[in-house]
């Protein structure tokens, strides 16, 4: 005589769990990573005590071999104009942020400020230009 279970034991896995645990990881990436600020071009910025927050719209580069970057394309300072207001088309008052090298001539730093006052001029629009710089050590 065979005995026979009432209640039959399942071997099966419940992936309920495993999809909320997944949907929470995503969350928690997708918010860290926002979080981070990517430099694209390694810089050592100039040091300061003072503390500028804007939303910054369009980010140029120049890095130690004086070379421009809009966002992360590079261009040569003639195009410079052209590749910032391609950039900020859209906004009526967009921030620029300036991010140079320590050992860049002001010159370079000039030549972006005149590029944002020329498309501020041509487009009656108030775009700014703000120098990033690195928090100075007492």
């Amino acid at each position: 005589m065979a005995i026979k279970m009432r209640v039959k034991r399942s071997s099966e896995f419940s992936m309920a769990s495993m999809s909320d645990l997944v949907f929470l990881l995503l969350i928690f990436f997708m918010i860290t990573s926002t979080l981070v600020a990517p430099n694209a071009v390694k810089l050592l910025l100039p040091s300061s005590n003072s503390k500028t927050m804007s939303k910054q719209t369009v980010t140029v580069y120049i890095n130690d071999r004086f070379e421009f970057f809009v966002g992360e394309m590079k261009t040569n300072e003639l195009d410079l104009e052209n590749r910032i207001a391609a950039s900020i088309q859209s906004e009526n008052e967009a921030t620029i942020v300036l991010r140079s090298d320590k050992s860049v001539p002001v010159q370079y730093i000039v030549n972006v400020i005149d590029a944002v006052n020329e498309i501020n001029n041509k487009s009656d629009k108030k775009h700014r230009v703000i120098l990033a710089t690195s928090q100075r050590k007492p």
